[in-house]
């Protein structure tokens, strides 16, 4: 058997992002903005998602605002969304001029504590399945050389 380790992980890589807008310009931020204030006044869906899953908040940063992630797509890559593939997973979303609404909207919105959105073992920071991992295993993923 392997004793237990630590192990530094780096990835590099490049992400070609699509022209998109600034997000200042959205007209569907708005909806991004009442989501968020409807989330808030139901405490039961105001909740970081890796801790409900769960059953344990004891790894989320809660001294920071809860936070809303695109789980599905972000909103600088949806310009390069080929519509066929997301339509497979999402139907209806087919209209180029609906793309930017669903975005925004609950079907690809979950919430995250800081930690678990940005912090080292963040949904945007760690690897896909070391994230998901991280579901199911106590302390998984901490800052580098912790």
């Amino acid at each position: 058997m392997t004793a237990a380790h630590d192990q530094s992980e780096t990835h590099h890589y490049s992400v070609h992002y699509p022209p998109h807008p600034a997000r200042t310009t959205d007209p569907h931020y708005v909806d991004f903005n009442h989501l968020h204030a409807a989330w808030k006044k139901d405490p039961e869906k105001w909740q970081c998602a890796v801790g409900k899953h769960r059953g344990d908040f004891t790894e989320c940063d809660l001294t920071k605002p809860l936070e809303l992630h695109h789980s599905h797509v972000e909103f600088s890559l949806q310009n390069g969304v080929d519509l066929k593939w997301l339509e497979a997973d999402y139907p209806g979303i087919s209209n180029p001029q609906d793309v930017g609404a669903w975005v925004e909207s609950a079907a690809n919105l979950e919430v995250l504590c800081a930690a678990h959105h940005r912090g080292p073992g963040g949904v945007h920071v760690a690897a896909a399945a070391d994230f998901e991992a991280e579901k199911y295993v106590r302390h998984l993923i901490g800052p580098a050389g912790t």
